[in-house]
């Protein structure tokens, strides 16, 4: 079974940044997703499973970076520059099947619980 568990998020002021955890029990491709309330879940950013292929969503490009450390089965996702709008759960997801994931939640087969991230202006 495919177990994922996010952590890192919080309360923080526009401009802060945050660092977001995702526990893997294994190797993936992987992807960083957001549900903001009101609003149907959007991607963010994905990382393959050798770490050499990263994607983003325009929103945050330039803003956020997403790495992960094998030896460990975590990814990261840093957020910088923070804004009131990235104000969302965070939802780290792995695709089992491929080496590199997609921009959909189609794409992906396991989920985390999510993580709040809450930015004040």
């Amino acid at each position: 079974q495919v177990q994922l568990v996010e952590s890192g998020g919080g309360l923080v002021q526009a401009g802060d940044s945050l660092r977001l955890s995702c526990a893997a029990s294994g190797r993936y491709a992987m992807g960083w997703f957001r549900q903001a309330p009101g609003k149907e879940r959007e991607f963010v950013a994905g990382i393959g499973w050798s770490g050499g292929s990263t994607f983003y969503a325009d929103s945050v490009k330039g803003r956020f970076t997403i790495s992960r450390d094998n030896a460990k089965n975590t990814v990261y996702l840093q957020m910088n520059s923070l804004k009131p709008e990235d104000t969302a759960i965070y939802y780290c997801a792995a695709n089992i099947f491929h080496l590199v994931g997609g921009e959909t939640s189609r794409d992906y087969d396991y989920w985390g619980q999510g993580t709040q991230v809450t930015v004040s202006s």
